[in-house]
């Protein structure tokens, strides 16, 4: 039986390279090199027959220990509830109060992104506070 080593996550989107770059700056993530016999991601992406043009993009953890990032444009919009969502550490380690004020402060930056700010859920004696937020296509992540 294998292991499995490695996963990616992928995003339908609207947008790919607009979302990619969004999650960039959430997680600190870059673009990865255009493939080989390419100068640019512009020069690859003409390359492509005009119905692909602009139809994914992607961004990796630079240390190379995150999932890669995959963002693929679908024709139709969001409309209900994600069923998997990412939850972004920022509160590790943190209680109380204190890990209250670190989601409000990654809040504030990621709505200055484009974000979209959710729910705050308070400690509840199982679960530790979260705050759940929206991307700028409007799916759904926790900071927690």
């Amino acid at each position: 039986m294998s292991s499995i080593k490695q996963v990616q996550i992928t995003f339908d989107c609207a947008e790919p390279e607009r979302v990619a770059r969004f999650w960039c700056e959430v997680l600190g993530y870059v673009v990865p090199p255009p493939p080989e016999g390419f100068a640019t991601w512009d020069d690859f992406d003409r390359a492509l027959p005009p119905e692909r043009q602009g139809s994914a993009f992607a961004c990796i953890d630079p240390s190379g220990v995150g999932p890669r990032l995959f963002f693929q444009r679908v024709p139709e919009g969001k409309v209900v509830k994600n069923r998997v969502h990412l939850d972004v550490r920022v509160g590790t380690g943190l209680v109380g109060e204190e890990r209250v004020a670190a989601l409000e402060a990654e809040c504030a930056r990621l709505i200055a992104l484009g974000a979209s700010r959710g729910q705050l859920l308070l400690a509840d004696g199982f679960d530790e506070s979260c705050l759940v937020m929206q991307d700028i296509e409007g799916n759904e992540f926790c900071l927690d």
